[in-house]
């Protein structure tokens, strides 16, 4: 396999906060022309049999995914998981704990909104949610929208649900390294997702990559939905200076809502070794 390879390596269903199910999104996937694909729902491995039995019957090439929040610096950083055997009990057991504090963050993000005059939040986010345990701030978002309070999730996200405003409430997540582990031990490769989105000075980052390559993390995504052209240059010559291999993926959720289609993105600048040549023996 190549850089050139058409890999969509990070996207979500509506196990976690995307809109549509694992078979939808293999079927978007394969008519966009990705050859291997992974679902890498929100903390969540749930999807992981419907998206490799789609992904087969589609033609297509899979690994197995999951995204897990953590906490670093203080700051939302989000781990890509791939290639891991979704029946290990570690993992499955992290990301149960992982999940945990969500119910309750959304409730005090409700009550936040209620005092700006927004009333009824939780249960129309829940209208939204596939998932009860993984209710998020992108469920609240499309309720909102639904309201017609705004125009469109990100504008929802600008006024209600970053730190200051009325629905924001921070979450403690798991630790990057337990986070990196639960991947490595279940047999799968650590990646850092979109680390152009975090809000990091350059000695937060340098810390957060050197940190996460000491716990055994391998690879981050260079070439993602959230990036600038700009940004897959910078994020391209990170990776040659740690020693990572690059990734690749949409991070898509919903047609409506997400920066890029599946399968839509420009190809892995040629001189990175692509995160899935480290994964050939757990290709499905």
């Amino acid at each position: 396999m190549s850089s050139i390879l058409n890999a969509d390596l990070h996207c979500h269903s509506v196990v976690s906060d995307g809109t549509l199910t694992p078979e939808e999104l293999a079927a978007r996937a394969a008519a966009n022309g990705v050859e291997l694909w992974s679902l890498t729902d929100h903390d969540e491995i749930g999807g992981q049999h419907r998206a490799a039995a789609a992904a087969r019957a589609q033609g297509m090439q899979y690994l197995t995914g999951t995204e897990i929040s953590v906490t670093f610096a203080g700051e939302t950083v989000h781990i890509v998981g791939l290639g891991f055997d979704p029946h290990n009990a570690a993992i499955s057991e992290g990301l149960y704990d992982t999940r945990g504090g969500r119910g309750r963050r959304a409730q005090e993000m409700s009550e936040g909104l209620a005092k700006a005059g927004i009333h009824g939040a939780y249960e129309g986010a829940l209208k939204y949610v596939g998932n009860p345990e993984l209710i998020s701030r992108t469920h609240f978002a499309r309720f909102l929208v639904e309201q017609g309070l705004c125009r469109d999730t990100s504008e929802v996200f600008r006024k209600f649900l970053t730190e200051g405003k009325p629905g924001y409430v921070p979450h403690r997540w798991a630790a990057l390294k337990d986070a990196v582990r639960w991947i490595t031990d279940a047999g799968g490769l650590a990646v850092i997702a979109h680390p152009g989105r975090y809000k990091f000075t350059a000695n937060e980052e340098y810390a957060l990559f050197l940190e996460f390559k000491e716990h055994g993390g391998r690879a981050i995504e260079v070439v993602t939905g959230s990036h600038t052209p700009a940004e897959y240059v910078e994020y391209a010559d990170k990776a040659v200076e740690f020693g990572f291999a690059a990734s690749r993926g949409s991070d898509f959720h919903s047609p409506g809502e997400s920066h890029c289609d599946l399968g839509k993105l420009p190809p892995l600048p040629g001189q990175l070794e692509p995160v899935w040549e480290l994964l050939q023996d757990r290709i499905l």
